[in-house]
């Protein structure tokens, strides 16, 4: 009974989420509610389709659609007030991939699996319905760029496997691991916590730029875009023409003076 509330405070929270990316959007009111569905329902439909878990949860349960249209409606008609009640929404955001997790990690155990399969359950349920809605959205997924969700699944799975290897009894570790996940989640929401970002930058190399550097032991202190060498290059160029001119200018003058001696001659 717990879970079941919790569940569905969970994925009112997502439905409404995702109504508020609808709107930045500029969705019709059918695109909000497909957005919230897909986005509180869907990291449960992909994992049961994985796993081959069915009937389908929304299936088995229908009236959580109806829960998530209405959220996604009240959303779209108080949309000027949901400023105020971001702590609300975080909070219950937090309690959702709390649920989503224990939820995940259920239905693996169910099937038989183990502590790997239970975490990509977990994982799957907590955070592929974020990823639905951005992608939806033609964003790239928060996920993936500097929200905490994953490794918060990570440490929610392995808490709950340590207490199940000690035989905890499983109330108790469903109510331990939720409060785990959702403090987690918290506490990375307040700290801004996130996990490193890989940053590349592809630059264009000359290959013999490349090879000279290689060639000096100066390839990690002064590996230059290749920009910059051209300019040097084009640099060293000029000079090379101007003093080529000024030879030519001298070597002229020679022959006309031979010339003029020849015609005095």
């Amino acid at each position: 009974m717990l879970l079941t509330v919790l569940f569905v405070i969970g994925i009112t929270a997502e439905a409404m989420t995702a109504a508020l990316a609808a709107g930045r959007e500029r969705m019709d009111l059918f695109g909000v509610i497909m957005l919230a569905e897909v986005t509180a329902l869907g990291g449960g439909t992909v994992r049961d389709v994985v796993l081959g878990h069915y009937p389908l949860t929304w299936v088995k349960t229908p009236e959580y659609l109806i829960v998530v249209a209405v959220a996604a409606l009240l959303t779209v008609f108080a949309s000027k007030l949901m400023a105020y009640f971001r702590m609300i929404f975080l909070t219950a955001d937090a309690v959702g991939l709390a649920v989503f997790t224990v939820v995940g990690i259920n239905v693996a155990l169910e099937m038989g699996y183990g502590f790997i399969i239970a975490l990509v359950a977990a994982t799957i349920t907590g955070v592929f319905g974020g990823i639905l809605r951005d992608v939806f959205s033609n964003r790239v997924p928060l996920v993936f760029r500097k929200e905490l969700y994953a490794a918060v699944v990570l440490i929610g799975v392995i808490g709950y496997w340590i207490m199940r290897y000690f035989d905890v009894p499983r109330d108790v570790n469903t109510i331990v691991t939720l409060l785990i996940v959702f403090i987690v989640r918290m506490l990375a929401v307040k700290f801004e916590w996130s996990l490193p970002v890989f940053v590349y930058q592809e630059h264009n190399y000359e290959r013999s730029d490349v090879t000279k550097l290689w060639r000096s032991g100066s390839w990690f202190s002064d590996l230059r875009p290749v920009r910059k060498l051209r300019k040097r290059r084009k640099k060293k160029n000029d000079t090379e023409s101007t003093g080529d001119a000024g030879d030519d200018n001298d070597a002229g003058t020679g022959d006309a003076g031979t010339g003029d001696a020849g015609d005095a001659d």
